[in-house]
C-alpha cells in the first residue's frame, strides 16, 4: 500500500461526493489499493457510485442541504466506517473552511489545501484583494464588504453596464447573472443572492465589468506540504452555457507564449502567496484582442475539466491530491513536467439545448460509450437523473497527438455515443465540436450566441430520419404475436393488409417527441419497409433485436439506428442525436382540447422541480416581464415573469412544493379581458 508509511498514512477514504467525481476519485484509489467509502442521499440509493465503492453510508434526504451539505453527517459516516481521509470532489463541501477544520479537529485528513488557503481563495471578494496585493491584475469591479442593496447598485453603475453578478461563496456559474440595464439590476440582484444561499449557503456577492467578448483561460497548479508548488499548464474553458462550462481544452489554442508565461507566473505568485499544498485552479479572463490576462478566481479543488490535463501531462491529479495530503513531497519538478500532445473535453448534460439548456429529468435506458475514449460518467442504463443535484451525467474526452487529431476523435466519439432515455446536450456538443469558429481555435464566452445566433435546433434532415425510424421501430414488425399487452397493428382495423408488391399494408401514425410532434405512414411490401412523414419517403431495412435493444438501419446506408421500445414509446439515437417519441395509429388518437381552459395568461413549471419564492399575491396588478415566481431544479434557480401586463387571478403552487414540469401555477387575467365591461 502505497502511502502506509507516509507521515499521515491513508488506508481508507470516504468520498463526500456523488455521481461521476465520486467513481472516478474511486478509480485511482483501487490502483493505490486504498479503501473507499461513498456516501448517499436517499435518492442516490441504487446510484453507481454507492455500489462502486467498498463501503457506502447513508446520510440523509434527497435534497442536498440535509445530505451532502450536511457536515455533521458526513463527518460521523466518515467516523462510523473508520476512514483516515475525506475526498471531497468538486461542488458541495469541496471549497468549505468550515468543513476542512470539522475533518481536522476530528483526525480527519482532507484530501485538499489547508482550511487557511480555502478560506482566503473561498471568497471571490477577499481572493481579489490578495491577488491585487501580490501584483495580480484583477478585473474592474467591485468586492467591497457592503452588501445592502443601495451600495451594490451605486457600486454597478460607477462601473458602468453590462455588469455581471457573482457569489463570492461558489463557481460553476451559480449565483451569477449579467445585467446590461440599471433598470433590471434589481431584480437581478435578488435572483443571484437566492441563487447563491441555495447553492452555498452565502448569499454575499461581488460585481465585475462585464467584458464582451474573452477567452476563459486556467492554470492547473499543484502543492505539497513541503513547500513545493508547480503549474501543470492551461486549459481554454471559453466555450460556455449559462456561465457554465462546455468545451474544455489543454493546452490552449492559439494563444502566445509570452501570455502562456505571464499566466503561469501570476498563478504561481498567487499560489505562493497563499501557501497551497493541493491541486487547485487560478482562471483568468482576457478579450480576444488582447493580451492582458485579469484573475478572476481560484479555485482550490479538483476540477471538472481536470482530465485533459491528466491527458497531456501523463499525471493523475486524484494521486498527486492523495500525495500531498499525506505529507509526500510531490515526484515531479517542474522542469520534468512536459506537455504530449492535445486532449478536449465534452461535459454531458440532462438539459434540452434547444430549450435554452433547460435541466431536464427522467430515466436514462441506455448508456454506450464509444471505445477508445476516456468515458467519465456516474451513470448507467436506468439510473435515474433527479432534480436534486447538478445535471452533469458524463464527460467524453479525446486525446491525440496534436489539436486536429484529438477534435477528430471527439467528433466522432460524440456521434458514436449512445444514451437513450432523456434529453441530453449530446447532438449540441457534437455540432460545437464541428463548428468552423471551434475548429479554428479562436472560440470566446460568446461562442454559441455567435454559432447559432437563434439557439441550437437539431439538423432537420436528422431529425425527420429519426422520427421515420422510430415509426418503423414502434410498429415491431420482428413480432408475432400479442405480449405484454402490445397487438400488432397489422391486426388492428386501421390496418391495411398486403395484397402485393403494389399495394402495400399501411397504417397512419402521430408521433410526438420532445421537438414536436408528426403525422406520418408505415407501408410494408414485398420489396421492404418505408415511412412517408413531412412529404418525404424514407426507406428502411428490417429492423434486428438484440436483447432489449433494436437496431435499424435506412436503406441506403449510413450506420444503424439504435432504438429502445417500450408500449407505444420509442426511444431512439442516431449519429448523437436521439429523441422519445410515443407513437399510436392516427385512428386511436384521443380528440383533446390542447387549449387551457382558463381564461387568461397560465405560468406554467419549465421543468420539475421546487417552488421556492413567490412574489406575487392574488389580486396584484403586474406588467410584463415582471417575476411572479422562483424554482429550484438541479441547483439552479428559474424566475418566472409575467408575459403580459393584467392581474393575479389564481395560484396554484406553495412554497415548498414540488411541481412537474407543465405544471400551472399561477395564473393571470390579461389586461385587455380585465378591462372590459
Amino acid at each position: 500500500m502505497p502511502f502506509l508509511n507516509s507521515p499521515r498514512p491513508i488506508c481508507s477514504v470516504l468520498i463526500a461526493n456523488r455521481g461521476e467525481i465520486a467513481v472516478r476519485i474511486m478509480r485511482t484509489c483501487a490502483r493505490l489499493d486504498i479503501r473507499t467509502i461513498a456516501v448517499y442521499s436517499d435518492a442516490d440509493a441504487q446510484a453507481v457510485h454507492v455500489r462502486a465503492a467498498d463501503e457506502a453510508i447513508r446520510i440523509g434526504p434527497a435534497p442536498a442541504r440535509a445530505s451532502y451539505l450536511d457536515i455533521d453527517a458526513i463527518v460521523a459516516a466518515a467516523k462510523q466506517a473508520g476512514a483516515d481521509a475525506v475526498h471531497p470532489g468538486y461542488g458541495f463541501l469541496s471549497e468549505n473552511a468550515g468543513f476542512v477544520r470539522r475533518c481536522d479537529a476530528a483526525g480527519l485528513i482532507f484530501v485538499g489545501p489547508s482550511a487557511a488557503a480555502v478560506e482566503r481563495m473561498g471568497s471571490k471578494i477577499e481572493s481579489k484583494r490578495i491577488a491585487e496585493a501580490a501584483g495580480v491584475p484583477t478585473v474592474p469591479g467591485y468586492h467591497d464588504d457592503a452588501q445592502d442593496e443601495d451600495s451594490l447598485a451605486r457600486a454597478a453603475t460607477q462601473i458602468g453596464f453590462p455588469v455581471l453578478i457573482k457569489a463570492s461563496a461558489g463557481g460553476g456559474g451559480r449565483g451569477m447573472r449579467r445585467v446590461d440595464r440599471a433598470d433590471d439590476f434589481v431584480a437581478e440582484l435578488d435572483a443571484a443572492k437566492a441563487e447563491a444561499e441555495a447553492a452555498f449557503g452565502d448569499s454575499s456577492v461581488l460585481l465585475e465589468k462585464y467584458i464582451l467578448n474573452p477567452r476563459h483561460i486556467e492554470v492547473q497548479l499543484a502543492g505539497d506540504r513541503t513547500g513545493s508548488l508547480v503549474h501543470l499548464f492551461e486549459r481554454d474553458c471559453s466555450v460556455q452555457r449559462n456561465n457554465q462550462k462546455v468545451l474544455e481544452e489543454a493546452p490552449a489554442p492559439n494563444l502566445p507564449d509570452s501570455v502562456r508565461t505571464r499566466l503561469y507566473d501570476a498563478a504561481l505568485k498567487l499560489g505562493r502567496a497563499i501557501g497551497y499544498d493541493s491541486a487547485g485552479t487560478v482562471e483568468f479572463i482576457m478579450d480576444k484582442d488582447s493580451d492582458s490576462p485579469y484573475f478572476l478566481e481560484m479555485n482550490t479543488r479538483l476540477q471538472v475539466e481536470h482530465p485533459v490535463t491528466e491527458f497531456i501531462t501523463g499525471i493523475d491529479l486524484v494521486e498527486w491530491q492523495l500525495l500531498a495530503a499525506a505529507g509526500e513531497k510531490l515526484p515531479l519538478a517542474q522542469d520534468r513536467i512536459r506537455v504530449h500532445g492535445h486532449a478536449i473535453e465534452a461535459r454531458l448534460t440532462a438539459e434540452r439545448a434547444d430549450l435554452a439548456f433547460q435541466p431536464v429529468t427522467g430515466e436514462l435506458s441506455v448508456v454506450e460509450a464509444p471505445r477508445g475514449l476516456r468515458f467519465d460518467s456516474g451513470v448507467e442504463a436506468d439510473s435515474r437523473i433527479s432534480l436534486y443535484y447538478d445535471s452533469l451525467i458524463a464527460k467524453l474526452i479525446a486525446h491525440g497527438a496534436d489539436r486536429d487529431t484529438a477534435l477528430s476523435r471527439l467528433a466522432a466519439g460524440l456521434s458514436d455515443l449512445t444514451l437513450l432515455g432523456i434529453p441530453t446536450t449530446q447532438a449540441f456538443l457534437r455540432d460545437v465540436v464541428r463548428h468552423p469558429l471551434f475548429q479554428s481555435g479562436k472560440a470566446t464566452t460568446r461562442l454559441i450566441e455567435t454559432a447559432f445566433p437563434g439557439g441550437w435546433k437539431p439538423n432537420q434532415h436528422q431529425l425527420l430520419l429519426l422520427r421515420a425510424a422510430a415509426c418503423v421501430v414502434w410498429a415491431r414488425l420482428d413480432a408475432t404475436e400479442a405480449d405484454d399487452g402490445w397487438i400488432n397493428p397489422w391486426n388492428r382495423r386501421s390496418a391495411v393488409r398486403v395484397t402485393s408488391a403494389v399495394r402495400p399494408a399501411k397504417v397512419s401514425l402521430h408521433a410526438e417527441d420532445e421537438y414536436g410532434e408528426v403525422d406520418a405512414e408505415i407501408r410494408v411490401s414485398r420489396d421492404g419497409v418505408a415511412v412517408e412523414l413531412a412529404g418525404v419517403s424514407v426507406d428502411f431495412e428490417t429492423p434486428t433485436v438484440e436483447g432489449d435493444t433494436i437496431a435499424i438501419a435506412p436503406a441506403g446506408g449510413g450506420g444503424p439506428f439504435v432504438a429502445r421500445r417500450n408500449g407505444s414509446t420509442v426511444s431512439i439515437a442516431w449519429h448523437g442525436l436521439a429523441l422519445v417519441s410515443t407513437i399510436r395509429p392516427c385512428i386511436e388518437m384521443p380528440r383533446t382540447d390542447r387549449q387551457h381552459s382558463w381564461s387568461g395568461n397560465a405560468i406554467e413549471a419549465p421543468l420539475h422541480g421546487v417552488v421556492s419564492r413567490l412574489h406575487v399575491a392574488l389580486g396584484d396588478a403586474v406588467e410584463k416581464g415582471t417575476p411572479v415566481l422562483q424554482m429550484e431544479a438541479m441547483k439552479l434557480i428559474h424566475t418566472l415573469k409575467a408575459n403580459a401586463p393584467g392581474r393575479i387571478e389564481a395560484i396554484r403552487c406553495a412554497v415548498g412544493d414540488t411541481v412537474p414540469a407543465g405544471a400551472v401555477l399561477v395564473e393571470i387575467t390579461p389586461l385587455e379581458i380585465e378591462e372590459k365591461p
